[in-house]
């Protein structure tokens, strides 16, 4: 009988953000596929998982996706997870599920913790419609992104880096203009939470005079 992927969110912050199905599914599964084995087998230690964990990251993917389809098809559960949220959302996850729908192997991917959804609902900027862009490009490709973008009429959501923040806050304002609401959230469900919101020039000299830390979700009102 052939076996099933699970994808299984973990928490982006807050452990007790962790489901009691994500804890069952992964005391139960043959093998846990984490982005970073250090990371995960903290989480794996904290909620006493002690399923076997192998590595699966975007630098061996591509090698490592075949083998594992093999195994599924030879019977054996496999749960996909990453460092914090849900798998494939700007993480590993999306090339081994493309294999194993294409190989007929059952998909399961459980609800749980995404960072952008309690930013984009905490906005306060509309979320009936909204387009996901994850990183913008670093440097190749960016500048057209952002003219394409600038002509977006639903409210986007962007990740990005601390260090980057400022830079990515001026092409906003360069692109989308100085007034385009914006709303950062930083370190969503740990203990220094917080979301910063007005117009891009607003939060832009917020946060040149206040140095962003941790992890950031950038959400910006449509044209």
């Amino acid at each position: 009988m052939a076996g099933k992927l699970y994808l299984v969110p973990t928490p982006i912050g807050n452990l007790k953000d962790m489901t009691f199905r994500a804890i069952e599914v992964l005391k139960e599964a043959d093998l846990i596929l984490a982005e970073d084995t250090r990371t995960s087998g903290k989480l794996l230690k904290h909620f006493e998982i002690n399923t076997h964990m192998h590595s699966h990251h975007m630098h061996n993917e591509h090698k490592t996706t075949e083998n594992i389809v093999a195994r599924i098809q030879g019977g054996e559960t496999i749960a996909l997870i990453s460092d914090a949220g849900t798998p494939a959302i700007s993480d590993p996850g999306f090339l081994l599920t493309r294999a194993c729908v294409a190989a007929g192997i059952e998909v399961d991917c459980l609800p749980g913790a995404t960072a952008f959804v309690p930013a984009l609902v905490n906005s306060g900027l509309p979320n009936d419609k909204f387009v996901f862009e994850g990183f913008l490009p670093v440097k190749k490709g960016r500048q057209t992104r952002l003219q394409i973008l600038a002509e977006e009429t639903r409210t986007i959501i962007f990740y990005e880096s601390p260090h980057k923040l400022i830079k990515t806050l001026g092409h906003f304002i360069a692109y989308f203009g100085a007034e385009r609401q914006v709303s950062v959230s930083r370190e969503i469900t740990k203990l220094h939470e917080e979301t910063i919101r007005g117009t891009a020039a607003d939060v832009l000299a917020h946060f040149e005079a206040k140095a962003p830390k941790g992890e950031l979700v950038v959400i910006v009102a449509g044209k």
